[in-house]
Order: structure tokens, then C-alpha cells, then sequence
């Protein structure tokens, strides 16, 4: 019997001791000027939050810069990259909230964490700052080390597999190859360009363990794959329009999305495919969520 008791206390100790997988149930959201962490292994609740306006390091003239967030990627170093299509970029530490890079380019839509700890911007329509990629080092704020055209850049994603760095715009997808990139004057070289079967390219990401992209477009959403260099309509949300954002858990395999609610441009809802649900924000606007690894 003392055995047994004992068993169990060991059980339920490693219960509260051991880390949760929070990975498979939370979320990093934004659309708004807070960027946050939603926890829905239960009802609903922000677990961390982040506000540029809260944020004492980081220079003055970019307090306004973050307006409108519209990309929070989780990043290696326990790091999420913010983007806004107020112009501004951050790279915030999760532990402490702490801005540990902070940068600006028009429209800014998406960013990605390449090898080095270099940062690369995609810059959406706006005159004059906009339509290209930009590449930053993570290491010194502000300073841009290299810039090349793409218009209505909107989406990021760095392939290691495949030594790429993938980049969505209007009316193309390209693949680029890091150059001279251990030297003071790195570089981005146009590798492929493959047109998109419709135009308005907007969401990027990558399914993990295998060679597909999602991208979304102004009429549906697709899948592309890396090795055959084919688009195909995606067999989750083919059809659907307004596709701000779609990811696939790495190990669940359940899909997040969000899809704007006309006329607007943002939605309330967090919607699911594999198992199928729903999480409801009243107040909120939301425009892209991701997994937390």
C-alpha cells in the first residue's frame, strides 16, 4: 500500500513539476497594438503581452510605429519577431519583454530570423520605403545592410534544408541565396521566380517536415512544393479568400488560421482544421496568429 501511495505522489509530482507542452496550445497573436500569447488549453487567456508604447528602450520616434502589428513569429533564443504595416520592426525578448532590435520600412508585413542572427524585412506597398526586402543584423538597430525590389513583399521563410530564403510578393514567388554572408556586406541573390496562380500573394509559411509552403492569395489558398517547384490548391482552405495567416503544428499537425471579416480587414476569430473549432476575441482585432514551438 506505501508503495502504491508513493507511486502516486511521484506520478503527480512529475504532473506539476515536469514543463507543460504549451507548444501544441498556445498562440502568438496580432493585428492590433498589442502583440500576445493566448493560452487555449482551456478558456481562453493571454499569457504574455507586448506593447510598443510600454516598451522604455525603444527610441521615441517608433513608439507610434506599431500601430497595426501584422507579424509575431516565434524565433530561436525564446525571441518573437513583431512586424507592423506602421513601418516598424522589433526583435522582443519573451523572458523579459525587452526590445533587443528594433528597425523601420515601409509597409512592413513580415520578417524572418536568417543564419548569424540577420534579419530580414519584407516591405509592402508604400511609396518610396516600400516594395523590397530589406536585411538588418540583429545585432545593430536600424542600420539596413542591404535592400532589393519585390513588389508588395509580404511574406518571409528561411529553408535551412534547402539554403533559401523564400519571399512572397503580388504576383510571384522567389527563392534567394545568401551571399557574401559572412563578410560586412551581405547580400540576398535572386535565385527562382515562380508566378502565383492568382495575384495578391499575402500569407507564407512552411508545413512543417515536409517540402510545402502555404501561400495565400486574393482568390484562394495553395500549397507549393519546394522540390517540384508546383503550386497546388491547399486541401485545408482551398477556395477560401482573406487568408491572413495559416500554420500547421509541428507535432499536433492541427492548423491555425485567421480570414478577415469583410469589409474589414481584420477578423475576431481564431479559426482550427484537424480537429475543426473556434476561439472567439470580442474587442480584439486580430490579423496573424502563430504557434509557440
Amino acid at each position: 500500500m506505501r508503495r502504491l501511495v508513493f507511486s502516486v505522489l511521484c506520478l503527480l509530482w512529475l504532473s506539476t513539476a515536469l514543463p507543460r507542452p504549451a507548444a501544441a496550445q498556445s498562440l502568438v497573436a496580432c493585428g492590433w497594438d498589442e502583440v500576445f500569447i493566448l493560452d487555449i488549453s482551456g478558456a481562453p487567456a493571454k499569457t504574455w503581452r507586448w506593447k510598443a508604447s510600454e516598451a522604455a528602450e525603444l527610441p521615441a520616434a517608433y513608439r507610434d510605429k506599431f500601430r497595426t502589428t501584422d507579424d509575431c513569429k516565434p524565433v530561436d533564443g525564446n525571441r518573437v519577431l513583431i512586424t507592423a504595416s506602421s513601418d516598424g520592426a522589433a526583435l522582443v525578448d519573451r523572458a523579459t519583454r525587452r526590445v533587443l532590435w528594433w528597425a523601420q520600412c515601409g509597409n512592413a508585413h513580415s520578417a524572418e530570423l536568417l543564419p548569424g542572427d540577420r534579419v530580414v524585412l519584407a516591405c509592402s506597398v508604400r511609396e518610396g520605403t516600400g516594395n523590397r526586402l530589406a536585411l538588418f543584423d540583429a545585432k545593430t538597430p536600424e542600420r539596413e545592410l542591404f535592400t532589393t525590389p519585390l513588389v508588395s513583399a509580404h511574406g518571409v521563410v528561411w529553408d535551412a534544408a534547402r539554403e533559401r530564403l523564400w519571399a512572397l510578393g503580388l504576383r510571384e514567388l522567389h527563392s534567394y541565396r545568401l551571399r557574401d554572408w559572412d563578410s560586412a556586406s551581405p547580400s540576398l541573390e535572386l535565385d527562382m521566380r515562380y508566378a502565383l496562380p492568382d495575384e495578391g500573394g499575402h500569407e507564407l509559411s512552411a508545413v512543417p517536415g515536409t517540402a510545402h509552403l502555404i501561400v495565400s492569395t486574393h482568390a484562394g489558398v495553395w500549397r507549393f512544393d519546394r522540390d517540384l517547384r508546383t503550386f497546388r490548391p491547399d486541401p485545408d482552405l482551398r477556395g477560401r479568400h482573406d487568408i491572413k495567416s495559416a500554420v500547421i503544428h509541428p507535432t499536433t499537425r492541427r492548423l491555425a488560421y485567421t480570414e478577415a471579416e469583410r469589409p474589414q480587414w481584420w477578423t475576431r476569430r481564431i479559426r482550427f482544421a484537424r480537429p475543426e473549432g473556434e476561439v472567439v476575441l470580442e474587442g480584439e482585432r486580430l490579423y496573424k496568429v502563430r504557434w509557440v514551438p
